[in-house]
């Protein structure tokens, strides 16, 4: 418990010094992390907690963001809403909306919920071009930060603590939701609705209301992210942004509290990092959830969880090498993915083939990591495939050695799925 807490504030200070240690256009992705966080925890209370896969969530971010927009030009940023409440509005038209969609959305469970928010989002999507009095049409609808406070707003720093503080905030707030009797009402959804409904519990009110309080949040998120952008644009309502939650908080854990969080943060840097770099950074994106869900099923928080467990009850010194080989076997698929998929994306590419036909010298280099492959050549696409094989090798003989000491009566989960083998103490 005291080494959870050090870790968390000291991941406070840390975000708490980012505008100090990081460039602005770093502190403009921190903004983008922390909304993404709070976004997918909001999320995950639904989906993690609660047991109700939603497909529409960015409905209730961007009805957050719209609300909020409207709220600046309406109110200017002064009086009864100054800019820092105005994610007050986006959290009362979070909950008005998710009351009225959760209403209808919960009278049905599992898939056909899903399908349901789904269907609600996408009507909304298709509408909102067409509400241009609400949602601006293609334009969108804009406003200014106005001065609040003695504070500015014009500087990302100022907008920086602003979201900073709203996210704590929501996010404590969320965790003490946990505590409540409704929050423990809400794994039971979760486990057993039945059983709840034979115990006398309301299944379709309390469904409602765990609906309506991850909307809120998310009105939260959305509020935070229209007054980043001083905008919003009708295109905040597409199916994508519903999809990113969904990967953020399934990479990070959402079964577990901050898992999405670690998600959205991480997954929110690699899109920032890797987009400069390459035109492939959404397939690594859906790479990456493919290989989480199924060698990491209870998502990177998860694994931090079962290697911390593993390692307190029988030593890190004796899980080293197992760990090291896992490490080993990371590194080299990754290196082989990464190589196999740039290269391909350059062979395939129209640049390169207009290049070919003006040379009229059969198949030009192409230019990668600094240096030249000759795509005729045999070790130009050995290279990667034997990186992949040797990758899964050491993963495999990592996977052994992690198994042996289960087999030898040691209670320790194995870290990855690897094969769908789970160790003997299952999944959780």
């Amino acid at each position: 418990m005291k080494t959870r807490r050090f870790l968390l504030l000291a991941a406070i200070i840390g975000l708490v010094l980012v505008p100090v240690l990081l460039s602005q256009s770093l502190v403009n992705a921190a903004i983008q992390m922390l909304i993404a966080s709070l976004f997918a925890c909001a999320f995950s209370l639904l989906c993690g907690q609660g047991g109700m896969l939603s497909f529409g969530h960015a409905a209730y971010f961007g009805a957050g963001a719209f609300a909020t927009v409207h709220a600046m030009n309406a109110f200017n940023g002064a009086g009864l809403l100054p800019t820092p409440f105005l994610p007050l509005v986006g959290a009362a038209m979070g909950l008005v909306v998710g009351l009225l969609a959760g209403w209808f959305a919960t009278k049905r469970s599992g898939v056909y919920f899903a399908m349901i928010t789904l269907a609600l989002a996408e009507l909304l999507y298709a509408l909102a071009p067409h509400l241009k009095g609400w949602f601006g049409g293609e334009a969108g609808v804009s406003s200014m930060r106005m001065p609040a406070f003695g504070l500015s707003f014009g500087s990302n720093t100022e907008v920086y603590y602003l979201t900073l503080i709203w996210v704590l905030v929501s996010l404590g707030l969320l965790y003490l939701f946990t505590l409540t009797p409704l929050g423990r009402l809400t794994l039971g959804l979760r486990e057993n609705a039945r059983r709840l409904s034979f115990l006398g519990y309301n299944v379709h009110r309390v469904s409602v209301l765990v609906f309506a309080i991850s909307t809120m949040f998310s009105g939260i998120a959305g509020s935070l992210q229209a007054l980043n952008m001083e905008a919003a644009n009708y295109v905040i309502f597409d199916l994508q942004g519903s999809a990113e939650v969904l990967l953020n908080s399934f990479i990070g854990g959402v079964t577990i509290f901050l898992g999405p969080v670690l998600g959205a943060a991480l997954m929110t840097f690699f899109g920032y990092l890797v987009s400069d770099l390459t035109h492939s950074w959404l397939l690594y994106k859906g790479l990456l959830f493919v290989v989480v869900m199924l060698f990491i099923p209870r998502g990177i928080a998860g694994l931090v969880q079962s290697v911390a467990a593993s390692g307190r009850r029988r030593g890190f010194t004796r899980l080293a090498p197992s760990m090291v080989l896992y490490a080993v076997a990371s590194l080299l698929v990754t290196a082989g993915t990464v190589y196999l998929v740039e290269l391909l994306q350059r062979f395939f590419s129209q640049d390169y083939r207009s290049l070919a036909v003006l040379d009229g010298k059969g198949w030009p280099p192409i230019a990668l990591f600094g240096l030249q492959w000759d795509p005729t050549s045999v070790l130009t696409w050995a290279l990667p495939v034997v990186a992949l094989i040797a990758g899964v090798a050491v993963l495999r003989q990592a996977h052994s050695r992690w198994m042996s000491i289960v087999e030898n009566g040691e209670s320790v989960q194995a870290p990855l799925a690897f094969d769908g083998v789970a160790s003997k103490g299952g999944q959780p």
